[in-house]
């Protein structure tokens, strides 16, 4: 989606305010992903010969650092996703995870995944608070409908991925999580994205892939491509991802192109199987924050439209640029028309002229009772010196 950019003033503002809260970020306490416990690392795609994620042993008991810039409490008093149905086309999300018990739909063989990448970022969306456990997803009342948009070791095509948005569109998904992102498929994945569009489901994606591929001569990352499809096309909120200290060194340029950043560097989640937890990094992560969001948008403001949906969490971002995702701000910011622009002034009215003729009506009936007034005053001290003067002239 295109988006004006910030004025300069509002940028350095914004640039001198996300100073300071990085750095009470980083005096915040340390975290599960901090080293306080040791947590395995999510991966997008198995290297071969590598066996299938396994159920974490650990769990992240302390509160992870992006509960703070999300406002998760204050947001969970307006709603907390019921009702809405969220598509996580991915690497499958696996069935019998608790923190998602009885609420995880799974189209095919999407109710596995061996990857685990998929049931992180369903955890971060929807995963509900554990008792004692810090961990928990944006909208833990929400539905996950399990898409596989990868093949069962997390490599992708662009045809799988076109399959998965339809699918989670004709499924009747609200939100539509993609987890991948690529230099290919420009028409197949824009015309998937209008298909889900005439069907009302939002669609978001990372802006760019969590790590670039490398070159197989040198073994360097490749350069970063200049668009990443499905996150490029008309109507998909694009999304790039923050740490607790800002952005990462090797990210940059890291959000251009995205409407929206939000978490994604050192965050917590749950794994395939069982209770214990993952952590990992990527724009990925962070689409799937701001999938969490519109769950809870669409649940509160039921009437919204998707694309609705998309300038509201927008507009209401803390300003950056791209604006910072803000959960409650986009639940309680008040529009005023539909297109989702920021609420305008009302126009100053001014009195209509009054008519002229009862005005000159008035000011003639004032005149002559000023004007009788002022001969009475007159005859008031007139007429007694006249009479006292037997009515002769002065001399």
């Amino acid at each position: 989606m295109r988006r004006a950019p910030l004025p300069r003033p509002a940028r350095a503002l914004a640039a001198a305010l996300l100073a300071m809260a990085s750095l009470a970020a980083a005096a915040a306490p340390a975290t599960a992903a901090d080293g306080d416990v040791q947590l395995p690392v999510v991966s997008s795609v198995l290297p071969s010969g590598e066996p299938c994620a396994k159920a974490s042993t650990d769990k992240a008991e302390k509160q992870p650092w992006t509960w703070q810039p999300l406002g998760l409490s204050r947001a969970w008093r307006l709603t907390e996703g019921a009702g809405v149905t969220v598509a996580v086309v991915d690497t499958g999300v696996g069935a019998d995870i608790p923190a998602l018990s009885g609420r995880v739909e799974a189209v095919g063989g999407a109710g596995e995944d061996c990857v685990g990448h998929g049931s992180f970022a369903a955890g971060l969306i929807a995963a509900a608070p554990g008792e004692g456990v810090g961990v928990a997803g944006l909208a833990p009342k929400a539905r996950i409908l399990a898409v596989r948009g990868t093949g069962t070791r997390g490599e992708t095509t662009v045809g799988q991925l076109a399959d998965g948005i339809r699918t989670a569109a004709d499924q009747g998904a609200d939100v539509i999580y993609v987890g991948r992102a690529t230099s290919t498929g420009k028409d197949e994945l824009t015309a998937a994205v209008a298909h889900a569009a005439r069907r009302d489901a939002l669609v978001i994606a990372p802006v760019v892939p969590d790590a670039l591929p490398k070159d197989s001569t040198t073994g360097e990352p490749v350069q970063r491509a200049p668009w990443y499809w499905p996150a490029s096309a008309d109507g998909v909120l694009s999304v790039g991802d923050y740490g607790p200290g800002g952005l990462r060194p090797e990210q940059a340029p890291p959000t251009d192109g995205a409407d929206l950043s939000a978490p994604g560097d050192a965050v917590v989640s749950v794994g395939p199987r069982g209770s214990g937890h993952y952590y990992g990094s990527g724009s990925s992560l962070a689409a799937a924050h701001v999938a969490g969001a519109a769950a809870l948008v669409r649940a509160r403001h039921p009437e919204l439209t998707a694309d609705e949906v998309a300038r509201r969490l927008m507009i209401s971002g803390y300003p950056d640029d791209p604006p910072r995702l803000d959960p409650y701000a986009a639940l309680t910011t008040v529009l005023t028309d539909k297109g989702g622009a920021a609420p305008k002034q009302a126009a100053a009215q001014l009195p209509e002229k009054a008519p002229s003729g009862p005005r000159n009506r008035a000011l003639a009936i004032a005149g002559a009772g000023g004007g009788l007034v002022l001969l009475v005053a007159g005859a008031a001290v007139v007429i007694p010196r006249g009479r006292a003067r037997g009515w002769r002239p002065a001399p």
